[in-house]
């Protein structure tokens, strides 16, 4: 879609560029596609980013281009400050991070935490990225359904846990803020709490993968209701239709059909899906926002009725506090925390 702002612009047009030293930003799943982009572009603000990523030399080779040479003198992170030709730290970016971190296994993300926490004294804006689509039938380390435990539990787990830091980081100018990013594929499937885990009536790919989305924007309606009076704002966001790494196990004939020229105006580069998420997490009209769905880098509208896949606008069941805060309650008590 060539009439589609890129991450890099935004940063540009909201003068950014090398604006944000002194904060920090965590995102996950980086190794790859909108995480990846997303990082390139938020890298221009100079702010110090922690990139958490499953496989860290695959990570490595994707980032090359954003990471100096680092010892390995620590396996679970990566430090890599920008420096120029001539070896002498370089005004282009801050400071980035890799950061180990399996969001399958509620361990490998207290340990990511437990990292991150050992080398910041703060955390300004957190990204969840990372995810799966359309897997097969599976389970996650810890026995959840691999798409609604590693695209909604992991997230829930990273966000409690950094929950006090983004509390702290808090400052008048400049409120923290959490971005999910979620899909328009919520549109087909709310919270399905009598079989969370498809165990009763049979598993769907395509349902696992709604449902969880849908939990990522419940989830940020709460951070935004619950902490938004204290400076800690939740934002969803659908980045748009991207060819990514992401459709690995998504069916060959929805393939087939995203493929012919017809969906050409329909479809962004990665670059362009990450603009939105910039917007969200750096945007100036967001500060001190939150419990929206944007895309298209604006705050969207419902999808009107008879809506394609193509077509924009979220559900009306995605403002249904009711269940967003059951989910809440119950995400806690699946990831092993007391309650509130």
């Amino acid at each position: 879609m060539e009439d589609h702002p890129t991450a890099l612009s935004i940063i540009q047009t909201e003068n950014l560029t090398h604006a944000l030293p002194d904060k920090a930003i965590l995102i996950t799943g980086c190794s790859s596609g909108l995480g990846a982009a997303t990082a390139r572009a938020l890298s221009k603000t100079n702010a110090t980013l922690f990139l958490a990523v499953r496989d860290i030399p695959k990570a490595r080779h994707v980032l090359a281009d954003l990471l100096a040479p680092a010892s390995d003198s620590d396996s679970s992170s990566d430090s890599a400050p920008a420096s120029d030709e001539d070896g002498k730290p370089s005004s282009s970016q801050g400071e980035i991070r890799l950061l180990h971190m399996d969001l399958a296994s509620l361990s490998s993300i207290r340990q990511a935490v437990n990292s991150f926490l050992s080398q910041s004294d703060k955390l300004n804006v957190l990204i969840n990225n990372g995810g799966v689509m359309a897997t097969p039938e599976g389970r996650t380390e810890d026995g959840f359904e691999t798409q609604f435990g590693t695209n909604h539990l992991g997230h829930f787990l990273l966000f409690e846990l950094l929950k006090p830091i983004l509390l702290r980081s808090v400052t008048p100018q400049f409120h923290s803020r959490v971005v999910a990013v979620t899909s328009s594929a919520h549109r087909k499937s709310g919270i399905r709490f009598g079989d969370l885990h498809f165990e009763l009536g049979g598993y769907d790919p395509a349902l696992a993968y709604a449902q969880s989305k849908t939990a990522n924007i419940y989830m940020m309606n709460e951070i935004e209701r619950r902490f938004g009076g204290q400076g800690l704002h939740g934002l969803s966001v659908h980045p748009g239709l991207i060819f990514t790494g992401l459709q690995k196990f998504v069916d060959d004939g929805v393939m087939e059909e995203w493929r012919k020229p017809g969906m050409r105006p329909y479809l962004k580069t990665e670059e362009q899906g990450a603009a939105t998420v910039v917007v969200a997490a750096v945007g100036r009209e967001w500060e001190g926002k939150g419990g929206k769905y944007l895309e298209d880098c604006r705050e969207s509208e419902l999808a009107k009725p008879g809506f394609r896949t193509v077509d924009p606008g979220y559900a009306s069941h995605i403002w249904d506090q009711e269940s967003a805060e059951r989910l809440w309650e119950e995400s806690r008590r699946l990831v092993g925390l007391r309650e509130d």
